[in-house]
């Protein structure tokens, strides 16, 4: 078994995707959008906090790697990941809003804790 979801899409397409939500996400601290995506970006975006939180060199080119704005980047360092010094993972919450009404799939909000 694969340790990821392929979401219906080509690998390239579905990283860019991916980078995409995380990105939007640290951005705006909240995103909606379906189930399985959040919770594949979810997985990205503690990833992406746990490194943060170290906060050398090393980790910030790990980020600026993956997320694709310098201005979300310096966010996550300087506001969120200090935020989370005290905290071992779980820094997100998903709530379910219900079925879309266009192809009746599980919209959720993705939000940090």
């Amino acid at each position: 078994m694969a340790g990821y979801r392929k979401l219906g899409r080509p690998t390239d397409h579905r990283k860019a995707m991916l980078r995409n939500l995380v990105t939007s996400f640290l951005k705006n601290d909240k995103i909606e959008t379906t189930e399985a995506r959040a919770k594949e970006t979810k997985r990205l975006a503690e990833k992406m906090i746990t490194l943060a939180k170290r906060g050398d060199l090393h980790s910030r080119r790990q980020v600026l790697a993956f997320v694709q704005e310098k201005e979300v980047v310096e966010k996550l360092f300087t506001s969120i990941a200090p935020k989370y010094t005290e905290r071992n993972g779980g820094y997100t919450r998903i709530y379910k809003v219900g079925p879309r009404r266009g192809d009746a799939s599980e919209v959720v909000i993705l939000e940090l804790v």
